[in-house]
């Protein structure tokens, strides 16, 4: 699957031809499509092709490639997405993991590793109802979750898991959304809490600005 840097990036501003891109995670700057060397990705996961798998993302038509350990967190933000920010008509719209090492910032290094998606169609940028789904999806990932509107160059379709592969947090995350898929117990695709709620409101705020914008 080919996908232009413009469209992982979504930041016009951020793509001049040539242009170095400071602010990325890791404080670390990367200049235009500078290879990454790593045997690890920005996030700390190891980079092994042999262990990334394919997954199609519920109620879509789409699949994406990822890691097992960070598959369902990630098709957990896919499949709200694709309900309730914007559809996802097909593989074409996602983007996982890649074996291109060219990167213009650090975070893209994580698609080397599989932990990271994009989600493509959010254009120029979403609408703030948009925005607030996100930010409820993120609450939703306890903190596990970085978003790419919160790093530098902004990126509103990338979502990377942002602990290591062995991190408590994501272990339990895993698990819950694991067993809410197979009993079917809490938030559903279609079915979920309503993220205007003033309590989840408050704790997607919280997160947000405990992430903070690098």
């Amino acid at each position: 699957m080919t996908l232009t840097r413009r469209a992982v990036l979504l930041s016009a501003g951020a793509m001049g031809a040539g242009a170095a891109l400071g602010g990325v995670p890791t404080g670390a700057a990367a200049a235009a499509d500078e290879k990454w060397n790593s045997r690890r990705s920005d996030n700390g996961w190891t980079i092994d092709a042999a262990a990334v798998e394919s997954f199609r993302i519920e109620g879509s038509p789409a699949t994406v490639r990822l890691r097992p350990e960070a598959a369902a967190v990630l098709l957990h933000i896919a499949r709200r997405w694709h309900y309730e920010v914007m559809p996802l008509r097909g593989s074409r719209d996602v983007l996982g993991h890649r074996t291109d090492r060219a990167v213009r910032a650090a975070y893209e290094s994580n698609y080397l590793s599989g932990s990271a998606i994009a989600l493509l169609g959010a254009g120029d940028g979403l609408w703030p109802h948009q925005v607030a789904i996100v930010r409820d999806i993120l609450a939703d990932c306890g903190g596990v979750v970085r978003w790419g509107a919160d790093l530098s160059p902004a990126a509103e379709c990338h979502f990377q898991i942002d602990v290591a592969p062995d991190a408590q947090a994501l272990t339990r995350l895993t698990k819950t959304f694991r067993n809410r898929a197979v009993h079917r117990n809490g938030p559903r695709p279609g079915a979920v809490d309503d993220p205007a709620a003033p309590e989840r409101r408050t704790k997607a705020r919280r997160l947000a600005q405990a992430q903070g914008k690098n």
